[in-house]
This record gives structure tokens, sequence and C-alpha cells, in this order.
């Protein structure tokens, strides 16, 4: 049984995690009511998510079952971002949650009880062909990662993965990193913010990669797929404490996320035909949106990249206990 929130929480996309601004929704997608769950003896399990490209497998993996075949019925609970998923499972309201793993590096380095327990979606690595991308208009100048020193840049969320990752690219490039001045804009607004001049460059994903090029907007560089190689841009986290008391549905729900990853990967075309189940992108921004890459696995070396670069930008004061936050299945 289907109850789907309308998306224009698509404005949530992937920044919008455990420092971004957001609320829980009020409708859920359940697999079967409680009592029906309980009566084929599964265990009942809630995930909250954001209605973003990236948690597609999840949707497909409940519509295919593979949740089932491990005995777990899933309740999906959209939120508006992680700043309200974040919360919720760390005070045991829900079992699992969706985040960027700068939030999550960010929020463990503050004492945050969160642990990444499965991977979620992963830079293509292909600077050419990736769901992220650094954009500005095509007389801005602009060509080169370089170029971006001492630019306005529109980023949805201040001090997350976006505004990281672009310094990071631009030091690597030889330009002076510091001189970039970044300014939060909501991801629908920035094609917008940048036709109108107020930032020289803007930081998006998809959908809003497709929608900024239809607006006349050309891409500089990808900040997923460089500066860190094979980059996991998100994962599912739990909590410590629902993990050492449930270490069985955990596994469970490894196997089903992993095994809904690679049913992703291998079918892009549902992936895209599960999307308007749960957001209100257009048919045709769909049919041009490039995907994420489904991995199985969290690239720790990608993890542990974004925490040093997390530290030298100075959004942690040290780097966390990464064993402690990577996932341990």
């Amino acid at each position: 049984m289907r109850k789907l929130v309308a998306a224009a929480a698509t404005a949530a996309l992937l920044g919008l995690t455990a420092c971004g601004s957001g609320s829980l929704s009020s409708s859920e997608e359940t697999a079967a009511p409680a009592s029906a769950a309980a009566a084929e003896g599964l265990t009942a399990i809630e995930v909250g998510v954001i209605p973003i490209i990236d948690v597609a497998p999840i949707y497909l993996g409940v519509e295919e079952g593979l949740f089932e075949a491990e005995g777990l019925d899933v309740t999906l609970t959209l939120a508006q971002g992680g700043a309200a998923i974040v919360p919720a499972v760390t005070s045991g309201q829900m079992d699992f949650g969706f985040s960027n793993i700068t939030s999550m590096i960010v929020g463990r380095s503050k004492g945050l009880p969160v642990q990444m327990v499965a991977p979620g979606g992963s830079s293509t690595g292909d600077p050419d062909a990736d769901f992220a991308a650094v954009m500005t208009k095509p007389d801005s100048g602009i060509e080169t990662t370089k170029d971006l020193e001492g630019k306005k840049i529109g980023v949805n969320t201040l001090n997350n993965i976006s505004d990281s990752t672009i310094s990071e690219a631009v030091k690597q490039a030889g330009g002076d990193y510091e001189s970039i001045e970044y300014v939060e804009i909501p991801f629908p607004d920035l094609s917008a913010q940048l036709a109108a001049g107020t930032v020289d460059a803007i930081a998006a994903v998809e959908p809003f990669v497709t929608i900024a090029k239809a607006d006349g907007a050309v891409p500089v560089f990808s900040n997923y797929a460089e500066p860190v190689d094979d980059l996991t841009v998100a994962v599912y986290f739990a909590s410590d404490q629902y993990v050492q008391e449930n270490p069985e549905t955990v596994e469970k729900f490894v196997r089903a996320i992993k095994a809904s990853q690679e049913f992703a990967e291998q079918n892009p075309d549902k992936v895209r035909a599960v999307l308007p189940s749960y957001t209100s992108l257009k048919p045709e921004v769909i049919e041009q949106l490039t995907l994420p890459r489904y991995s199985t696995e969290v690239n720790s070396a990608s993890v542990e990249e974004v925490a040093r670069i997390s530290l030298d930008r100075g959004l942690v004061e040290e780097i966390p206990d990464m064993k402690a936050l990577l996932p341990a299945y």
C-alpha cells in the first residue's frame, strides 16, 4: 500500500542531511500494515529517506520483494531533509536513515552516535557524465577548475560536501581556494540565481544539473567525480545503540540494500520508472537525468579522504573514530 508525498521536497537534495533544514513527512510508504507483517513473521523497520534519485534502489528493493525475502517489513518515511532524519534515528524513532558522508563525519565528530551501515549513491567517476556538476554561464569566462578562484559559488548548504570538495579541487588545480565565496542557495533556486548574476557558478546535483542545462548553464567540472576517486557520496546509517541491540536485523537490512543497489545498477530503466512514485519530477527531466552509480560497497578510502578534507577546511576539529563510523558489514 502506497501513500506518497508530493516531492516539492526535491529541494532537500543530498546536502540537506545532518546540516540542512527539514521535517518529517506526515506521509509514508509501507510494505504492509504492521499487524499483517507480524502475522507473517516479518520484522518491521522504518527508514528515513529524502525524495531524490539516490534512494531509488530502496524503493525498487521494496517493490521487488528483496526486503521481504530477508524477513523485513519496510516503512519508508519521506523527510524534507536529514535534519529531521538524524535526530529521529539517534532517538530511536526511526531505525535507519539516509545521509551524505560529510554530514556523517561532522555528526560523529560532534559526538552523535551514528554509524554507516550500507552504501547509498556514488559518483560515476566520469567528470563528463556525473550526477553532480559545478555549472556556470557560457560567457562567464570560467572554463577550468582553477578559474573558480575568487568567484561566488552557490551551494545548497554551507560547510558540507559541495563546498569542501570544490575547494579541494581548486586547491589541487593550483588555485587560491580560500578566495572563493560560497553563497547558500536552495537547489531549486540555483539556476535562477546563476541567470540573475547573484553568483558566478553553482554546485548542482541531479535533477538540477539537467534543469540548469535546459536553462543554458554549462558544466565546468564534477566535484563528485573529482577531486576524490570513486567517491561514495551518501550512505544508510543507524545509531550505535540500534546496531548493538539488533545485529541480525542490521545484517538483513544490509543484505537487502546491497541486493537493491545491484538491481538498480543493472536496471536503470526501472530506476527511472520508479522515480514518479516518490518525486514530482517531469518525464522529460527523468529521461535526461544522469543517474548515480549504485555501488554495493562503501568506498572507505573515499570517506577517509573526505574526512581529511573536512579537517583541512575546518568542518571538524578532529577526524572522528573512522572505525566506529564506517560500515562493519
